[in-house]
């Protein structure tokens, strides 16, 4: 049997004072409940179930690719509410039942897979995750049974003076065999001040049926961290971000700062490249060996081969081979693909562009919509101008071209292998291959002008 889980993301998050519902908010470039999603898949679910509510629209949007499951909580009725509302579609679930809060983005997928093997293992009802803290309070204590059991729940409002001393809290994770939630789910009651149903009080009903419940205590602490606020929400982002960046650097990556370098959890990296501080690298990106980064540079969604520098830059949806140079204070927009040993220069713009092997954009340009073959050199403030106000154009430029600087390239248009176009030229005819092009207006020197005007200027004043 497969194991399902039911992730609660009903909640508004009043607390993150925001438009926006709470599980949206990202970290890391990636939602808070997309980060829960890949824990639970990591742990070997098969089936994901979501519970939205407040902004369902919105979190359903984000998930649209997800591969998960949704059921709409209409009114938020506490979390036992939240797995009722759920009951109908997961009613043929037969196995584990993770059931995890959608806040709760530092979960690992090593410490679900333990949970769901220790209620297997035990043939418990129920198996919780439970953390010590050295600050419990605002938690849920556990309180054991002399057999190690749970023996309940108590909410840091109801403690009794010699349970205040309990470090051990409730982290709102739960693993349950499925038949026994649901055979016991009617049960629970909303006679508390908040006329809310509690999850938590399924323990105290599996308890009166003699059925086991077992605590098992995370390793890191940390992963009782929900977000709900925005302070909550950078803790966050800086325990994920430690995690990720030793992952990293003991598989041979260095940074030479990592408090300020931030890696998306789908990043790779390849052995010996040198991060910088104040780099970003995001979204599906794949980095190869012995690259320099940063520093000050934002990587995303881009594929990056071996031996690449990329120096103070914006790269997006891009591709670079082996060997290229990017920067400083270049952007590199969606469909950019840089062959080997390329170069994109300083203040350099491509978007769309294919740059051929060992072509040098060096500084000051912009290259949108175009085809530049291998071995090209592109001058300084050298501009394809690829929009007429309707379409998009493209301009191609052939192996071993020269392009002098302050070029306009009128597009379409097309420049041919080994042509050379002159400096300050607007080329909107095709070049033939091996060709000079050179369009200029008459240049006009008025002999004594500066001079004459210079006098007249005085007489005025």
């Amino acid at each position: 049997m497969g194991v399902t889980a039911l992730i609660l993301a009903a909640g508004e998050g009043t607390r993150m004072k925001s438009a926006l519902p709470k599980v949206a908010h990202e970290i890391l470039g990636a939602p808070i409940v997309t980060h829960v999603i890949e824990a639970v898949r990591g742990a070997g679910v098969s089936r994901v179930v979501v519970v939205t509510g407040s902004g369902a629209e919105t979190v359903e949007a984000l998930l649209a690719d997800a591969d998960v499951a949704f059921v709409r909580q209409h009114e938020r009725l506490g979390t036992g509410h939240a797995v009722m509302s759920a009951a109908e579609a997961l009613g043929d679930a037969e196995g584990s039942l993770l059931v995890v809060a959608g806040d709760c983005p530092l979960l690992t997928a090593e410490t679900l897979a333990t949970l769901v093997a220790a209620r297997t293992d035990a043939a418990a009802a129920c198996s919780m995750l439970t953390a010590c803290l050295d600050d419990p309070s605002g938690y849920g204590r556990i309180v054991r049974a002399d057999d190690g059991s749970i023996a309940g729940i108590v909410e840091d409002k109801d403690l009794a003076p010699d349970q205040r001393g309990i470090a051990e809290v409730n982290t709102s994770t739960y693993c349950f065999d499925a038949r026994a939630l649901f055979a016991h789910l009617h049960r629970l009651e909303a006679g508390n001040t908040q006329g809310e149903y509690y999850l938590t009080d399924i323990v105290a009903l599996f308890r009166e049926e003699g059925l086991a419940v077992i605590g098992v205590e995370s390793s890191d602490p940390a992963e009782a961290l929900g977000v709900n606020s925005r302070v909550q929400l950078a803790e966050a982002a800086c325990v994920l971000r430690r995690r990720i960046n030793e992952r990293h650097m003991l598989a041979g990556v260095t940074m030479t700062d990592p408090e300020l370098v931030w890696i998306g959890s789908h990043v790779t990296i390849g052995r010996d490249t040198v991060i910088e501080p104040m780099t970003f690298l995001l979204g599906e990106t794949c980095i190869g060996a012995d690259c320099v980064l940063g520093p000050d540079t934002r990587i995303a969604d881009s594929t990056i081969d071996d031996g690449c520098v990329v120096d103070s830059s914006i790269v997006v949806g891009s591709v670079l081979g082996s060997r290229v140079s990017v920067g400083p204070r270049a952007y590199l927009r969606p469909g950019t693909s840089m062959g080997d040993r390329s170069k994109a220069g300083t203040s350099v713009e491509i978007k769309n562009a294919r740059i051929g092997a060992g072509t040098k954009v060096p500084h000051l340009s912009y290259i949108g919509d175009a085809e530049i073959g291998a071995g090209a050199n592109i001058g300084a403030g050298t501009i394809t101008c690829n929009y007429d106000g309707w379409h998009k154009h493209v301009t191609r430029i052939g192996d071993g071209a020269f392009v002098g600087s302050d070029t306009m390239l009128i597009a379409p248009v097309e420049i041919g292998e080994g042509a050379v176009v002159g400096a300050g030229s607007a080329i909107s005819r095709d070049v033939p291959a091996g060709a000079l092009a050179v369009e200029r207006t008459e240049q006009r020197t008025i002999e004594g002008w500066a001079a004459r005007r210079r006098a007249e200027a005085e007489d005025e004043a």
